[in-house]
């Protein structure tokens, strides 16, 4: 393979709004980051943290387009030392314009061109910006698309507004293309084939190297677990195999959040994220690890991470064991889906509770989207997920049970070759099952029987106990019956106990 001549970071910090916390930088007691102050945090997250690269969000939300002209002109004697770009990565994600109006994606481009410009004033040696997320990648095409887009913008930049030719920009951009549900990301190799013949054909040469995302949340949301943590270890295998054979490095990111059904990357779990996501050379640090933990805890975690992330390697999983994991998948979200159905319309008293973290736009209507399953519309994946543990079902077992149950020996063995961490998960997980609010929830809806009998599958099947443990478990409980007895009640009501619950477990959701 090539010798790579840029610098892999091994830590992604996001503006992912799951923080239970005031963030370690804010001086007020209010959790909530505006948009505002988002450049201060990327660069708190830079200094004080020693993260390497920081998302900058163009999707569904507002994102200041100014942020490499304040990041310069605020802390410029910090970035002459860490130069953004060479030691410290500022990466975009851009608006999805198959998906959401594409009002921002030329904006978010324009901003590479002139931040180029004004490094260049600073004689700073590189391009601060250089290689953009596409979210919720369908295909070859899409990814092509947005270099091609970008090539024509830059060229009539420097055509028409570049007076010298030490003005022009460069045209091209690097892509690393986010795949977020089961099909994407194990297909990810194929579109990945095409892309390299489409960019070669184009550019007239093969990109260095891939980076390439791999969402922990959407695809647990619209798949559920089992199908979700199944499809993460197929793809980072599948991609291992497909840069041998292309004789190509790959650099898989891992977009994870701090409960299990999202990935389960928290400054506790950091011996566990590295055994189950084997191969990930770049790990997402999304608000609640970085703010709901003790900052040296922190700090500490980050660390770890960078140190042992580049050194862990891809499992190889035979296509026979690929075969089976599917299957299981599939299993799995047929439960997952049919129950599902039945539970999100009495779900959106919880949902519309919920207490906000970040300025978004609506995720529906003129200039958003909206995720669903079999066309039932789902709130964001934080959202969903605080809002099940808050009622004390943890989404985890939603249809994991009863697909465990089906399995048969072959596909049981394979299952648990490639989760290690299965029983010490649900083990964790049952911490906050709160059978009591469960029974409530029975008396208002029968597919309530559906997920008790998923916890109680588990409980057998693996042998762990149900209910809270510690005291802040047993307080978790207590508050999740609350809630359950009352969610019909006013909505600052509902949010107060879902803010308190949120901090017993370090994440909101």
């Amino acid at each position: 393979m090539t010798t790579l001549k840029r610098k892999i970071p091994a830590i992604m910090g996001t503006q992912h709004p799951d923080n239970a916390m005031v963030p370690f930088w804010k001086t007020t007691q209010n959790p909530q980051i505006t948009a505002y102050r988002e450049i201060h945090e990327a660069f708190e997250n830079f200094s004080e943290l020693g993260i390497d690269e920081y998302m900058w969000d163009w999707e569904g939300k507002h994102a200041d387009a100014a942020v490499i002209d304040r990041l310069f002109s605020t802390n410029y004697d910090y970035f002459i030392k860490n130069q953004l770009g060479r030691d410290k990565f500022l990466t975009f994600r851009f608006p999805n314009i198959w998906e959401e109006k594409g009002y921002s994606l030329m904006q978010a481009m324009t901003v590479f061109l002139s931040s180029e410009d004004f490094a260049h004033d600073l004689n700073f040696a590189q391009r601060p910006l250089f290689e953009a997320i596409l979210p919720m990648t369908q295909s070859a095409e899409q990814i092509f698309e947005m270099q091609f887009l970008f090539e024509k913008l830059a060229a009539f930049k420097s055509e028409t507004f570049s007076r010298n030719t030490m003005d022009k920009n460069t045209p091209y951009i690097e892509m690393i293309p986010l795949f977020e549900a089961f099909d994407t990301q194990f297909h990810a190799p194929e579109v990945l084939k095409e892309y390299l013949q489409l960019h070669e054909t184009h550019f007239g040469f093969r990109p260095d190297s891939l980076r390439v995302f791999l969402a922990g949340s959407d695809s647990a949301l619209t798949s559920g677990f089992m199908s979700s943590i199944v499809g993460n270890k197929l793809a980072l295998s599948r991609l291992h195999e497909f840069s041998r054979q292309e004789n190509l490095p790959v650099y898989p990111i891992f977009g994870s959040g701090s409960p299990i059904f999202r990935g389960g990357l928290s400054p506790r779990r950091i011996t566990r994220f590295l055994a189950e996501f084997l191969g990930v050379r770049t790990a997402t640090t999304q608000s609640a690890f970085r703010y709901d933990f003790p900052l040296e805890e922190v700090k500490k975690a980050i660390v770890e991470l960078q140190e042992k992330l580049p050194f862990t390697q891809p499992d190889e999983i035979s296509e026979q064991e690929q075969h089976l994991l599917i299957e299981v998948a599939e299993q799995s979200t047929t439960y997952y889906s049919k129950t599902l159905d039945l539970l999100i319309p009495e779900m959106q008293p919880i949902f519309k509770a919920f207490p906000k973290r970040r300025d978004r736009r609506q995720h529906v209507g003129v200039l958003g989207y909206s995720r669903a399953i079999d066309g039932v519309k789902l709130p964001r994946a934080i959202n969903f997920t605080g809002a099940f543990y808050s009622i004390g079902v943890p989404p985890e077992f939603i249809g994991f049970g009863r697909a465990l149950a089906q399995l048969d020996a072959e596909h049981l063995s394979v299952l648990i070759k490639n989760y290690p961490n299965l029983k010490n998960d649900f083990t964790e997980l049952a911490r906050f099952v709160n059978r009591d609010a469960i029974s409530v929830l029975k008396t208002q809806n029968d597919a309530w029987r559906d997920v008790e009998e998923d916890i109680l599958i588990l409980q057998e099947i693996l042998g762990i106990e149900i209910g809270p443990e510690t005291r802040e478990e047993k307080q978790h409980a207590e508050l999740a019956l609350q809630l359950v007895q009352t969610k019909a009640g006013a909505s600052v009501a509902l949010t107060a106990i879902i803010e308190r619950m949120a901090q017993l477990r370090h994440f909101l959701g």
